[in-house]
């Protein structure tokens, strides 16, 4: 299943160009990434048939358009994601999962709930009242992608303008926050692969 973290209007169009065979819905107010811990999109969070995360929130690339950004190559997703699926082959083992899961804090809270509060006035017409809402939610969260990346488009924003090209830079400057786990899974795949 696929969940998109925008407002309908701007989700719609890349739903229906993609013409998935899964089901995709759109999350405005990003609860999915909330209660899974979604800090960037792509991301993607494989669940087994006991409703146990098996794989943390992973940026995950469906190609390699972003690779040089991302420095993700997407066939090594696709390998694994195709190993779980076939042979039940995991990259974490489970206790790897559960110790590298983050436990939101207080100000994670506090920013979702603002840029929640933020969303909410916007799409009522009241940006005047989002704007300090957005912003504590950015202040609270400077290094969550959906909070800043996802609040652009509803502060007037580009989330692919220069905006969002210098959030990148201090956030890669910072030494990637939040990524530690996926930071781990990437290290041992290279040092597998060479």
């Amino acid at each position: 299943m696929a969940v998109a973290l925008d407002e309908a209007a701007a989700a719609r169009e890349w739903i229906e160009a993609a013409n998935p065979s899964y089901p995709c819905v759109i999350d405005a107010d990003h609860v999915v990434a909330e209660r899974y811990g979604f800090i960037n999109v792509p991301t993607a969070i494989w669940i087994d048939e006991d409703d146990r995360i098996v794989r943390p929130p992973d940026v995950t690339p469906v190609d390699d358009l972003f690779k040089d950004f991302t420095g993700i190559d997407s066939s090594v997703h696709h390998a694994q994601l195709g190993a779980w699926v076939r042979e039940g082959v995991l990259p974490l083992a489970l206790d790897e999962v559960a110790a590298n899961q983050k436990v939101p804090s207080l100000d994670d809270h506090l920013a979702r709930l603002h840029r929640r509060i933020g969303a909410w006035l916007h799409r009522s017409g009241r940006d005047a009242e989002a704007a300090p809402h957005f912003d504590r939610a950015r202040a609270l969260a400077p290094w969550d992608w959906a909070v800043q990346r996802g609040s652009m488009p509803l502060t007037g924003g580009d989330p692919f303008g220069q905006e969002f090209f210098d959030f990148a830079e201090a956030w890669a400057a910072a030494g990637s926050p939040g990524y530690s786990w996926g930071n781990a899974i990437l290290r041992r795949e290279r040092n597998e692969g060479s």
